[in-house]
């Protein structure tokens, strides 16, 4: 419960700092703590926390907004990364599951998106694509952040990432 806690501060946290410079968007910094998260805590938790985080930020900060429910959208994600993370991950095993939650959730964020464009009368593929495109700096850093932040999880001593739950 705590790490999910402190995951979800960070997931909190780290939009306003991205959106403070422009690169909120860009760079999915909610969805960064919230996929390290699935590495770290049981299936539930992962999944509840990604659920909540992005609902919280939307009724305390405005961003995601609710409407167009772009916090919907990540309400989704955030349980996709979480979630599969959470379920594949065996012992020190980080890029199986990492490459498939960043896989499945930009598949369910362009999938949603086509969706959401057609109900909103907006062109499916290319607000898709222009999602996709977009994030892929933010895709980048999860590739690149999530296995060092394992890594030096795992040297530490305690029982933190030594569990195969």
């Amino acid at each position: 419960m705590v790490i999910s806690a402190v995951m979800a501060a960070l997931g909190l946290t780290l939009p306003v700092a991205f959106h403070a410079v422009g690169l909120g968007n860009k760079f999915l910094p909610m969805l960064l703590p919230l996929l390290l998260n699935g590495f770290l805590v049981p299936l539930p938790w992962a999944v509840l926390t990604g659920v909540l985080v992005p609902l919280i930020s939307a009724l305390t900060t405005g961003m995601p907004p609710l409407y167009p429910p772009v916090a919907a959208v990540m309400m989704a994600e955030g349980a996709v990364l979480g979630g599969v993370a959470a379920s594949l991950r065996r012992g020190g095993r980080v890029w199986l599951p990492l490459i498939a939650a960043v896989a499945l959730d930009r598949t369910a964020a362009f999938t949603l998106t086509w969706a959401l464009a057609k109900i909103f009368s907006l062109p499916p593929a290319v607000a898709s694509w222009a999602m996709l495109i977009q994030s892929a700096p933010g895709v980048a850093l999860q590739l690149a952040v999530v296995p060092l932040v394992l890594r030096g999880l795992a040297k530490r001593p305690g029982p933190l990432f030594s569990r195969d739950a």
